[in-house]
């Protein structure tokens, strides 16, 4: 029942995680406890039906005392952290001929921030925008969005963060490729390239009200094959079942499973375990 083994928990996330100050001695190994939030996000199970018993060798934990470090460490945006601190480690296996931007909604069944109608799920969703490199992995993740919008509602500030989030984890922005497909054809998007010295491949969107039919914008037909590299993302993505369709009701928690999935995906690359 093992997602993540203990010596890689404790090699790779244990360090960047804030510890325990004051108090009592933890009940339960944090790793074991690392181990139960990766459970909860590969499985899917809710809090309250994790098998504690057996993911913990010692005296196991309820399922609040797994629940509560996830919710506090979120609280302090540790797993953030941990995610931009991660980035930085395998720099020699991230491939960034090019970046690749898409949106993803994702069905939600419960309340909460950040959850609206959307016509083509036939449901309430969460649409959240994702960059990632070009094979696939991960690189960053702006705040969700109510389902009801377009994934190029308030872009400008959308793409602000996710290059913020590109230089905390002391990712160069200038010089960069990004493909993206026609439905982010927004004059606002393409000058903030140009702005952070980034060359926006992207096809025009004859439907957008930008476009013009004397418009002369070079599209690289070879670049913009790798875009389907995102599509990637989003299979490796549908592996954590907890990520398939939101139940968290705070935008804080949806938001921090999505940084440890991310987190387990480099691991996976840059540290795989011999029996995977």
């Amino acid at each position: 029942m093992e997602v993540l083994p203990k010596d890689m928990s404790t090699r790779w996330i244990l360090p960047y995680l804030p510890a325990r100050s004051g108090g009592r001695r933890a009940a339960a190994d944090p790793a074991e406890v690392v181990g139960a939030i990766c459970y909860k996000l590969k499985t899917g199970c809710q809090w309250r039906w994790l098998p504690v018993k057996a993911l913990f060798t010692g005296e196991p934990l309820s399922w609040q005392g797994v629940y509560y470090p996830f919710n506090a460490w979120g609280k302090q945006g540790a797993w953030k952290n941990l995610w931009l601190s991660s980035v930085p480690l395998p720099r020699r296996t991230l491939d960034l001929s090019s970046v690749q931007l898409d949106g993803s909604h994702t069905l939600a069944k419960n309340g909460g921030a950040a959850i609206g109608y959307q016509g083509r799920k036939a449901g309430r969703t969460t649409n959240a925008l994702f960059l990632a490199d070009n094979q696939g992995l991960p690189l960053a993740m702006a705040t969700p969005q109510a389902g009801n919008q377009h994934d190029t509602f308030e872009l400008e500030r959308v793409f602000a963060e996710l290059c913020s989030l590109l230089e905390a984890a002391e990712l160069r922005l200038d010089g960069l490729f990004l493909n993206a497909d026609k439905a982010f054809d927004a004059t606002a998007l393409r000058q903030a390239c140009v702005r952070r010295g980034i060359e926006a491949n992207i096809p025009r969107n004859r439907r957008s009200a930008d476009w013009q039919t004397d418009d002369d914008t070079a599209l690289d037909p070879e670049l913009y094959r790798r875009r389907l590299a995102i599509e990637r993302l989003n299979a490796w993505l549908d592996g954590f079942k907890a990520l398939l369709v939101r139940y968290e009701t705070s935008l804080q928690n949806w938001m921090a499973l999505h940084w440890v999935a991310f987190t387990l995906l480099l691991l996976r690359k840059i540290a795989p375990h011999p029996t995977s």
